[in-house]
Order: C-alpha cells, then structure tokens, then sequence
C-alpha cells in the first residue's frame, strides 16, 4: 500500500495527560478526533500502557474491540451474540401465531433432553468428558413441534444452521439484514448462526465485535492488532470497514504493527525509541508522510 498523501482533518481532540505508567516517560499527546489514528513502537514501547490502560482510563466512553474470546456462555452463538435472535423468534411467532419463546433453544421450545444445547456431555470422572449429539433432537436443539412451525420454509432448526451469507438471502426483515450484512461486510459469511461460539478464532471474534458496531455513529473505537493472524487479502477488507467507520464520523484507534494499515493512517502516534526501558518516548506525532524524516524512528526506517 503506498503512504497516504491526503489525509482527513480532525473535529477535535481527546488527551492523554501526563502518562507516567510502566515505562511511559510523562507522555501527554492529544489523539485526533473523526479520524483513523494508528499508535506506533517496537514491542515494548508503552503502545499498550498509553492506549489501553491510560487512554480507556481517561476516556472511559471507548469501543474495544479486542481479540478476547466472545462467548458469553456454552449457548451463544452468532445469533444471540449480534442480538438478532429475539428478531428471529418474532418474525417465527408472528408467522405462525404463537408466542416466540417456543423459539428460543434457552426456553419453552428447548428440547428437555438437551436442555436445548444439541449435545449430551457425559462426566467420565478421571478421564476427559465425552460430548454426543442429543439422541432426542439430533442436535437440533428444539422440541419436535417447534420443529413443525415455519417461516418461508424452513424451520427454526434450518435457519440457525445456515450460513450468514445463506441467511442474508432469506430473511427479507429489515433488522435481520442489516446485521447479517456486516456479519457479510467483515468476511464472516460462512460463519453459522448458530455455530457455538467457542468455535470462534480471536480474530473472528473480533471481526464480529466490529460487527455489531458498525451502524453506530460518533463513537471512539479502540482496536489492539486487528489484522493479527488476517491473510493479506483480508487486511484489505478490514481497512475498507475501517475507513467506513471513520467516515460515518468515528473516531478510529489502532494499535498495530503492519506497515500496510500505518501507511493508511490519517495520523500516527510512534513510541520508543526502543523497548523497555528504553522507550516509553512519543518519538512523533502527525501524518504518515512526516514519519520517515523522523531519524529516531525505527518505523520510520521501514514505512
């Protein structure tokens, strides 16, 4: 990626003042508002001190989207995580006349052997647990007259095993839609709706996390490495999310150590000049182009 020529103009600024954690050496720095600022370093820089612990300290109102595992519990899922399950259950209840807990696998409708979850886990004391799939439902999760009830087709049971991307092409529901087209938007189609979220990578997690955001506006949004473990195709996709985010009028903070998403910054925040105590500096501040003309910059060097 070549370095960004034409950057965006801030609306304001959030400061970070007097610094002092870890390895920081009284570091005050005002990050930019309305636009996407990458913080900069070699490992041990104080990137993570100045960003996650003072930064979100002083500015609790902040978005993060971490890599941190998503599940809530051994029944969430896509569905429930991104919220448009209770959807689900409504467009369901209201296509038959029934009432919509029947429709969640946590309620009335969960099949009782189960409890709803699809599989048996079986305590082997000593030796590791054993999982099967539930003899009574066949790990479909609901009762056999939940089953029965059906929306364009297909059952409740059918629509929770299709992909985002299949899903995307049945639902007409308006609010349904636009959460599976960011699910779509940040490459998780192929992703189930109800696929366990413990089947889910950190850094599919994250893109999930994101995709849940993305119809917000004005919000600061914090993200540690997002491309970590991302093919570089990827990385395109996730920067093209990001710019949109920005240009709905967020605020966009990365932390990362690509030189492809550096280059794209409106402005950059570089630490060091080493690791350790031997950084802990804000080495420069201000857009890409500037940063190779700053000789203390290992980053520099390679932008």
């Amino acid at each position: 990626m070549p370095i960004k020529e034409k950057v965006r103009g801030a609306t304001g600024h959030l400061t970070v003042r007097n610094a002092s954690l870890h390895n920081l050496k009284d570091v005050t720095v005002d990050i930019p508002t309305g636009v996407l600022t990458v913080v900069t370093g070699v490992a041990g820089s104080g990137k993570s001190s100045l960003i996650n612990d003072v930064f979100l300290a002083q500015h609790p109102g902040s978005v993060v989207i971490d890599q941190s595992r998503v599940t809530a519990n051994s029944r969430s899922a896509p569905a429930t995580y991104t919220g448009i399950m209770d959807d689900i259950r409504k467009a369901f209840a209201k296509a038959n006349g029934v009432s919509a807990s029947l429709f969640s696998f946590n309620s009335e409708g969960s099949c009782p052997e189960c409890s709803g979850l699809g599989v048996i886990y079986t305590d082997l004391a000593f030796m590791e647990g054993m999982t099967s799939v539930c003899d009574v439902c066949g790990g479909k999760r609901f009762k056999e007259e939940v089953l029965a009830y059906h929306l364009r087709g297909q059952s409740i049971a059918d629509v929770l095993d299709m992909t985002a991307e299949q899903a995307l092409a049945f639902f007409t529901e308006k609010k349904i839609r636009a959460v599976l087209q960011a699910m779509n938007d940040v490459g998780l189609g192929y992703l189930k709706l109800g696929q366990p979220l413990s089947t889910v990578s950190g850094g599919e997690g994250q893109r999930l996390k994101l995709a849940g955001e993305l119809h917000k506006k004005g919000s600061v949004y914090v993200m540690d490495e997002p491309t970590t473990g991302l093919h570089l195709s990827d990385i395109g996709m996730l920067m093209r999310l990001i710019d949109r985010l920005v240009d709905s009028g967020n605020t966009v903070l990365l932390i990362e150590h690509h030189l492809d998403v550096i280059r794209q910054a409106d402005w950059i925040i570089d630490l060091g000049p080493e690791g350790g105590s031997a950084g802990g500096e804000v080495l420069y501040e201000g857009p890409p182009q500037g940063l190779k003309n700053c000789a203390r910059s290992l980053t520099g060097q390679f932008i």
